[in-house]
């Protein structure tokens, strides 16, 4: 009967400690972390200076190796300038090294800022980073994807797939997140928080 309890106090601990771990993601009205990266050109994009432009949709995918990610990547770009006729700015986080990046531009075209999360500092200021378990990693391997290999210096560490809008005034103004990756928010629906 002891053993009994003392294995349910183990499952409870090694749930809680596992849900502490599990990403969170900021909520709509929460003040949106500032952060400044560098783009697929080059270029430094920092987030204060474009909210003073007008709203920002900061979405977070996983790799170029991940085709919803490429899938929704894709229909940004295709609805880029209704987007930007709302006076709104994209811009697109990945843990992947920048020479992977270059590849997510090749198989969907995207010319709105994406952005090399060196250290992982977006995510994780936006609660949305995490520790790929070690049967995945396996399992992706299997696939032909080696996420050390993708992303460098950051690891075994995907984003949640999640979208933002970031209102002028620097808080979050809406928020999609949603823990399996096959599920996005469409264009349609992020457009209409605009």
């Amino acid at each position: 009967m002891k053993q009994k309890y003392l294995a349910i106090g183990c499952l409870f601990l090694c749930l809680s400690v596992f849900a502490q771990e599990e990403p969170s993601g900021l909520n709509v009205n929460d003040d949106a972390p500032p952060f400044t990266a560098i783009n697929q050109y080059g270029k430094e994009v920092n987030l204060r200076s474009l909210l003073k432009q007008g709203p920002v949709v900061v979405l977070f995918y996983r790799g170029q190796w991940c085709p919803y990610c490429n899938k929704q990547l894709n229909q940004m770009e295709d609805s880029l300038a209704y987007i930007s006729s709302k006076g709104a700015t994209v811009l697109a986080v990945t843990p992947e090294k920048p020479e992977n990046i270059s590849k997510t531009i090749e198989k969907t075209k995207v010319t709105y800022s994406v952005l090399f999360d060196d250290g992982l500092k977006i995510m994780k200021s936006y609660k949305v980073a995490f520790q790929v378990d070690e049967v995945t990693i396996e399992k992706y391997k299997g696939y032909g994807i080696d996420l050390t290999t993708a992303n460098g210096a950051n690891g075994e560490n995907l984003p949640v797939p999640a979208v933002y809008i970031i209102g002028r005034d620097g808080k979050i103004a809406y928020r999609y997140f949603d823990i399996n990756y096959r599920k996005r928010a469409s264009v349609k629906e992020i457009a209409s928080h605009l």
